[in-house]
Order: C-alpha cells, then sequence, then structure tokens
C-alpha cells in the first residue's frame, strides 16, 4: 500500500497535532516527508515526539523506516512510464480551450481527494452540528459566494446560522456575539484577504472555534483553526478555480446528512412544509392547484384579477 494510501486510512485516529501532520504531508506529497523528523515537527507546528508517534501508529518501526519505504515510493515512480503519459496532449481544435479547461478543473477534483484526512471532515462535522452557540459563516472576493452556499445547505439542519456576507465594519460588530460556544466557517484561498484573515484572528482571541477551507498553500488562518480542508486550486486558465472547495463543501453536507439526528430531520420536515404551503416553488404551487408559472402568489392573484375585469368591460 502507497503511503499516500495509509495516511487516508479511514480507520486512523488522528490527535489535532497528528492530523496537522497527515495534512502537510498530504499537501506537499511526497517531498514533505523526505527531510528530517524535525524538520517536519516545525514546519507542522508540533513536537518532534509526535512525529515519532504518528509514523509508528501508521504502522512503521520509526521515522527511518517510514522515510526509507517513501523513497522507494519516490524512486519507484520515478522510473514509472505513467509519468510520460501524463503530460496533456495538444489540440489544434477551436474548442480546446473548453476542453482544456474542463480537463484540468477533473484533475484538480480528483487531487482534492488526497489533500485532507476523511478524518477533517468528521471533525468539522461534528464542530458544526453539536455546538451550541452559532454557525458563522465567511468568505473572500469570491470564496464568500461558496460561504453564503454552506450557509444555506446549514440552514436546512440547525438554528443559528449566519452569513456574514461582505466584509464592513457594521460586519466586524458581529464578533461582539461570537465566543466559545460558537463556530466560524472561513472560505480562504489565495491572495488571502487582509479583512478575512483579521475577522478569523479576531474570532480566535475570542476562543471562537474556527473551521477552514483554504488551498495547498494554506491560509495564515490554517495556524488559528481547528479544522483545515485544503483544495487545489491551479486549472489551464489565469484564474483559480473553486470548484474543488464547492465539491468539498458539498462532499461535507453530504456527511452531515448522513448522520442526521431525529430533530434535524424535524426541522428539515417543517421547512418543507412551511415553502409548501407558501407555494415556494414550482411543483408545490402545482399541487396546490395554484399558477402554473413561477412568481409570488401576491402578483398572480393581481394578474387575475386585471384580466378578469378586461373581461366585465368587454361584456
Amino acid at each position: 500500500m502507497a503511503i499516500r494510501d495509509v495516511l487516508m486510512r479511514q480507520d486512523l485516529a488522528l490527535t489535532p497535532s497528528e492530523e496537522k501532520i497527515v495534512r502537510l504531508l498530504l499537501t506537499d506529497y511526497p517531498t514533505s516527508g523526505l527531510g528530517t523528523a524535525s524538520a517536519l515537527a516545525r514546519r507542522a507546528g508540533v513536537s518532534d515526539p509526535t512525529v515519532v508517534r504518528l509514523v509508528v501508529k501508521l504502522g512503521y518501526e520509526g521515522f527511518p523506516d517510514f522515510q526509507a519505504k517513501l523513497l522507494a515510493e519516490v524512486e519507484a515512480r520515478l522510473h514509472s512510464p505513467l509519468l510520460m503519459m501524463e503530460a496533456k496532449r495538444p489540440s489544434g481544435a477551436e474548442d480546446s480551450a473548453i476542453l482544456a479547461y474542463l480537463g484540468s478543473v477533473g484533475e484538480a477534483l480528483a487531487k482534492s481527494v488526497s489533500l485532507t484526512p476523511l478524518q477533517s471532515y468528521d471533525r468539522a462535522a461534528r464542530l458544526l452540528m453539536e455546538t451550541k452557540g452559532e454557525v458563522a459563516l465567511l468568505g473572500g472576493r469570491f470564496s464568500r459566494h461558496v460561504a453564503s452556499m454552506f450557509a444555506g445547505y446549514l440552514l436546512q439542519f440547525r438554528p443559528g446560522v449566519r452569513d456574514i456576507g461582505t466584509l464592513s465594519a457594521q460586519a466586524f460588530d458581529t464578533l461582539a456575539d461570537l465566543g466559545r460556544r460558537d463556530v466560524l466557517v472561513v472560505f480562504d484561498y489565495r491572495r488571502y484577504q487582509f479583512d478575512v484573515i483579521e475577522y478569523a484572528r479576531q474570532a480566535a482571541a475570542r476562543d471562537v472555534h474556527i473551521v477552514l477551507f483554504t488551498d495547498q498553500w494554506l491560509s495564515p488562518i490554517a495556524d488559528l483553526a481547528e479544522v483545515t480542508i485544503v483544495s487545489p486550486l491551479e486549472v489551464a486558465s489565469p484564474y483559480d478555480t473553486l470548484a474543488p472547495a464547492i465539491a468539498q463543501m458539498e462532499a461535507l453536507v453530504a456527511h452531515i446528512i448522513s448522520t442526521l439526528s431525529e430533530a434535524a430531520h424535524e426541522r428539515i420536515e417543517r421547512l418543507e412544509e412551511i415553502r409548501h404551503a407558501n407555494a415556494v416553488t414550482l411543483d408545490s404551487a402545482e399541487e396546490n392547484g395554484a399558477r402554473s408559472t413561477p412568481g409570488p402568489k401576491t402578483t398572480q392573484a393581481k394578474s387575475t384579477q386585471a384580466k378578469s375585469a378586461n373581461q366585465d368591460q368587454k361584456a
């Protein structure tokens, strides 16, 4: 079994410190494991003995044994002809830019699977669903839209969800309501926004639990986060992609759904009843015998009244 597969094993029970090491090993695989144990510990922000305990937990005799097997794996890969087949083939087709981009997004999605231990998703889910306080969500210029999507999902499962949206002086005032019972979810990708980092730093100072979605270079917020979920960004475009970030967010939603409590199920049912009663969606409107086109009930009613008035005038 490849070391990467060992690091991704679902049955691993990792401490937060061990999870930092695993995340670093996966983020910069395999080069992060080719230095000394002390260098790895320093980069992960843990002690040397923690590194040794982790590799023993993974099934190796010690760090030298772990590193020897990693080096053997690297050597085998360098001699593999598969490396020569991984290069992209140029295409003269007019739609080659589209195909190249979509292909690179697919590769980024596949890579995202190996950048974060599955335990991180489980820990994030427990933080979000078990906290007795509020869940606040925050993101940067583009990533705040992913945060808003996540807030929309979480509102289905629990109360006390706040989408902070665009940061402003008023948005920073929300820090006054946050404390050790609350969780802050942050989406922060390069080029890392000062205001997002500052908000997270001040939240951490108030003992708020932080869940971070970021890239493989790690936002400075990673030093404050209890859970970090890493996403690749680079694709065949001058702009970074957030497609893997959205997929990871939705994967976390899927995991939450698989562990929902009865109370959460009842909340979803109540929300569906409210939406059905108000004909929020087209299917519920048709079931209620209302309009056949989407739009507020009031608008439809006014239209019907106006039509009836016109018919009376003609009569």
